[in-house]
């Protein structure tokens, strides 16, 4: 887990019906937070399987390397993967039942570039009935947040009428079915070819990584919302926001590459 409790103080604020989470990183803390998320980022590119199988068959420099060849080397890739990553880390850790099914990053294209469709989705299964609740998230990371850049993910979050697109679903459900999770890919394919997904049963995510103080523009997002699903607005705020993301990267690959 990304442990934001050891390295950020959070502040929560109801907004209207919504409701905003800050996290700031405190400089005093950081190196805590750039081992705590070093530790973490291997998993989303890499199954433990498959590196402990790497490791078993061809050693430490081999399983290293193949931890290395999947992380993005371009400051941009690097910065949106990380907002995904701790989106996914905080619906696992802090998001009252929720959870990301699949590490999606595993299955990027190349390492340079970014993934498409709904950036993560996370899944509520009710243990009575099986049906499942769906938080659709939209991650921005960026040193400096804007307005516009909140647009663009009202703009994400808002497609298909809210919901989780069925792209992103029947990915999800491939992959779990590829993971042997029998039970949740046959609950989501049930949702999306039997029930459907009724708009009370989505909640959607606003995940905000940047260098400055999010409070004012996620609640001004908030604020504007004018449709019926509820709204989280959670923003990571850390100080030095692409050296911080460097010095995450810097510490994976030599985590890796330590005898």
């Amino acid at each position: 887990m990304a442990q934001f409790n050891d390295w950020c103080i959070s502040v929560d604020q109801p907004v209207g019906n919504h409701h905003r989470r800050v996290m700031t990183g405190q400089a005093a803390n950081l190196a805590v937070g750039i081992q705590a998320t070093a530790a973490i980022v291997p998993g989303h590119y890499a199954s433990e399987e498959q590196v402990a199988r790497a490791l078993a068959r061809l050693g430490k420099p081999a399983a290293a390397a193949l931890i290395e060849s999947k992380l993005p080397t371009t400051k941009q890739i690097r910065s949106g993967d990380l907002g995904e990553i701790y989106a996914t880390e905080w619906i696992d850790a802090h998001s009252g039942g929720y959870r990301a099914p699949i590490k999606r990053l595993r299955w990027k294209d190349h390492r340079n570039m970014a993934m498409r469709g709904d950036d993560v989705i996370g899944i509520l299964q009710d243990p009575q009935s099986q049906r499942l609740q769906f938080l659709k998230t939209e991650a921005k990371s960026r040193s400096a947040l804007t307005a516009q850049v909140l647009t663009e993910a009202r703009a994400g979050l808002d497609k298909d009428g809210g919901l989780p697109s069925a792209h992103a679903l029947h990915f999800i459900s491939a992959r779990l079915l590829e993971l042997d999770n029998l039970p949740l890919a046959d609950a989501i394919d049930d949702a999306l070819l039997k029930h459907g997904i009724p708009p009370q049963s989505v909640r959607h995510l606003l995940f905000t990584f940047s260098g400055n103080a999010p409070d004012a523009l996620l609640a001004a997002s908030l604020q504007a919302y004018p449709g019926p699903i509820n709204q989280w607005g959670i923003g990571l705020r850390v100080d030095g926001h692409g050296a911080f993301i460097g010095a995450v990267y810097d510490r994976v690959i030599a985590d890796a590459n330590n005898p």
